[in-house]
């Protein structure tokens, strides 16, 4: 069974920072992509940020610039340092991996219980 672990969630004032983690577990043969989403309430989900195993990343426009997304050494872990927080960026985050679990003839989606960020004054 593979599973995706996110921490790092809190309660944070406006201009603030917090990084979280979300640690993948299970028979892994593979990982590719590592990224964030995050739905606030009575919104869809939206991509936050993902890094791909070649080292690219992609994030949102909302985003740029105040978050970094980055993964371990052993590219199970991936990061989301977020700076200069708004209260807009309050949601509940989401962790999202594809995984080639072992056994598997390919990658597959997986996705963590998610972390909310609240950020406010």
């Amino acid at each position: 069974q593979v599973r995706l672990v996110e921490s790092g969630g809190g309660l944070v004032q406006p201009g603030g920072s917090l990084r979280l983690s979300c640690a993948a577990s299970g028979l892994i043969f593979s990982i590719n992509e590592m990224g964030w989403y995050r739905q606030a309430p009575g919104k869809q989900r939206e991509l936050v940020a993902t890094g791909s195993s070649s080292g690219s990343t992609k994030y949102a426009d909302s985003v740029k610039g105040r978050f970094t997304i980055s993964r371990d050494s052993g590219e199970k872990t991936t990061y989301l340092q977020m700076n200069s927080l708004k209260p807009e960026d309050t949601a509940v985050y989401y962790c999202n991996s594809e995984i080639w679990r072992s056994g598997d003839s390919w990658y597959r989606d997986y996705w963590g219980q998610g972390t909310q960020v609240t950020v406010s004054s």
